[in-house]
């Protein structure tokens, strides 16, 4: 599942760690698999990226990170 927070989206001021971790619990508390999260909107940094990845989110979608160059692609690389 994709969850992009629209008031974050583009604006470079972190993601909505709050939602995602909100909706990660909510939904494995619900079934018996857990829900894989793609998580938009806000992202900045590569702190941002481990932080959403601590948080048990699946994927990140990257968008004006990589155009205004707070994150590379290198540091992307490396971080894989």
């Amino acid at each position: 599942m994709i969850c992009t927070d629209i008031a974050k989206d583009g604006m470079l001021e972190g993601p909505s760690f709050d939602l995602y971790k909100k909706i990660i619990a909510e939904c494995s508390n619900t079934s018996d698999q857990s829900i894989k999260l793609i998580a938009s909107g806000g992202i900045s940094s590569i702190e941002d990226i481990n932080k959403l990845e601590d948080l048990g989110c699946e994927a990140v979608i990257i968008g004006k990170a990589l155009y205004e160059g707070t994150i590379s692609l290198r540091d992307l690389e490396i971080h894989m």
